[in-house]
């Protein structure tokens, strides 16, 4: 007898944000465009973000850094997606 699983959701929260925000639409202001565009992360944060990448890479994080670590990269997903949709929507804006 063969065992059957049930699917996996594999929809991630970055997944599921991205079409909330629907990302792979234009429709940003130029003002909120331009803005969401000058968001980044702190010098404070990146270097926090190569700390903790050292630690994952030498094999070493605490259950506590790999979810702070895992925080950062959610936190970057989620910049990339609204970049990108600012990206789009000032290009948008050019073209018409």
């Amino acid at each position: 007898m063969v065992a059957v699983q049930a699917p996996k959701n594999n929809t991630s929260a970055i997944e599921i944000f991205a079409r909330l925000i629907k990302a792979d639409q234009s429709g940003l202001s130029r003002e909120l465009a331009r803005y969401i565009l000058t968001l980044g992360f702190e010098e404070k944060d990146q270097k926090r973000m190569r700390e903790l990448a050292e630690r994952n890479q030498d094999g070493r994080p605490t259950s506590e850094e790999r979810e702070e670590l895992e925080n950062y990269v959610k936190a970057g997903h989620l910049l990339a997606l609204l970049h990108s949709k600012a990206r789009g929507s000032l290009r948008a804006v050019k073209l018409s």
